[in-house]
């Protein structure tokens, strides 16, 4: 029996959900915490970060039921993959403000989904935004797409994209709020999280490899050092002389008290990190592990510039400069004793030179004796009871130079952590 016109088909509706969990199995804990609510104020469908999915009767009348099931799969991955929360701190660190950066961001965080989303079972909603209709390539995450395209006549064809506050932060019109109905509560949106990042890590091949990035991230659940380490490598990069060059390409404003004479003015430019990481024998497979999620961090600290961002695996010896592009593909060479000395002389070394050196050690090493040009954090390894050296137990190296700010990693709580 058909429905009068304008009247939502849940029927049809919650199919196309069943069939989205039937053949996404691993995102099947998402789809069911989603709670649908109709509104005929949007286009097709949109959510917001609490979790309610806006849905037209009109779209779900005129859509495919299996289209239908690719537009679940698309929407509930804007909201586990944080493009909400990604979208306000992007905003905040470029100055991206108004409606038209918004729907940039919904057109990037398209491109990040869109690119392994569909087919095996789902079927390419008309209209979906992939990489390739703006000549981007795939595989890349919002932040990296919003540096490469901006509106005009390869956008033209979206402006109608709207998939909500969940997609890009900005509150729209027909959102109930945090105290509207059906909402999940922070606690609950990471449990959520957490169990899809579960499943996907406990069948690992059964996703794109964009998913199971995703798991390993989310299935590593935030800590406090991380936010800690991200904000003393800004602030590092932000201090006096650190990402600052002079230009000519915009005279400074002195030279018009200078006829005939052209001063450059000095520029803010993307501050450059060279992260060595603590490879000796003493640094456990699992605290290497972490190195590579602080590597990672540390280049989401940087607005995702990826590029900006050299790994030096050091133990003794320093090894080869590797350049951040994912940090899983960093072999993690050493095993041997313990000299960072060595790696922080090769750090300085890399060309462009860094604005900051990032040390990840468990601090057993001798230190540097002279304060560099750069800004140094230190990520330090904690440790309980520590044996520093197998043939004198009652040797204890120095502490990393009052000149290096300290985070310690694994830390429980702020108190935990040093600040210099």
């Amino acid at each position: 029996m058909s429905l009068p016109t304008g009247v939502l088909d849940t029927d049809k509706l919650f199919t196309a959900r069943l069939h989205a969990a039937q053949v996404r199995p691993y995102l099947a804990t998402a789809l069911f915490a989603l709670h649908p609510v109709e509104s005929r104020r949007v286009p097709t469908m949109a959510v917001d970060r609490h979790w309610r999915c806006y849905v037209s009767p009109g779209f779900v009348d005129r859509t495919p039921l299996e289209e239908l099931a690719g537009v679940w799969v698309h929407e509930v991955s804007h909201l586990l993959r944080d493009h909400h929360g990604r979208g306000d701190r992007v905003a905040a660190e470029r100055g991206l403000v108004g409606p038209g950066e918004r729907l940039r961001m919904n057109i990037a965080a398209d491109c990040e989904i869109n690119d392994d989303v569909y087919g095996d079972g789902l079927a390419r909603p008309e209209g979906a935004v992939e990489p390739a209709l703006l000549g981007l390539n795939p595989g890349e995450l919002m932040e990296d797409y919003l540096r490469q395209f901006r509106l005009g006549p390869y956008t033209q064809d979206f402006v109608w994209l709207d998939c909500g506050s969940g997609a890009d932060g900005l509150a729209r019109e027909w959102d109930l709020g945090a105290d509207g109905a059906h909402g999940l509560t922070a606690q609950e949106r990471d449990a959520v999280r957490f169990r899809v990042a579960q499943g996907i890590t406990g069948r690992p091949g059964t996703a794109p490899k964009g998913w199971q990035r995703w798991a390993e991230e989310a299935f590593h659940p935030p800590q406090p050092w991380r936010d800690l380490l991200g904000a003393a490598v800004r602030s590092a990069a932000a201090s006096s002389g650190g990402g600052e060059d002079y230009t000519y390409g915009r005279p400074a404003r002195r030279s018009a008290s200078l006829p005939g004479v052209i001063l450059p003015s000095l520029r803010r430019r993307p501050p450059r990190v060279s992260v060595v990481i603590d490879t000796s024998g003493s640094v456990s497979d699992a605290e290497l592990g972490s190195a590579l999620l602080e590597v990672a961090a540390i280049g989401r600290a940087l607005g995702g510039r990826r590029e900006l961002v050299s790994v030096l695996p050091c133990d003794a010896v320093a090894r080869t400069v590797h350049q951040l592009c994912r940090a899983e593909g960093i072999p993690l060479l050493g095993g041997g004793g313990t000299d960072l000395r060595t790696g922080f002389a090769a750090a300085l070394r890399v060309r462009p030179a860094p604005d900051v050196v990032v040390m990840l050690t468990d601090g057993q090493t001798p230190w540097p004796t002279n304060r560099p040009a750069c800004r140094t954090v230190v990520g330090l390894f904690p440790r309980q009871r520590p044996t520093w050296s197998e043939t004198d137990p009652e040797y204890v190296p120095d502490g990393p130079p009052d000149w290096a700010r300290v985070v310690e990693i694994g830390a429980t709580d702020a108190g935990r952590s040093a600040h210099r």
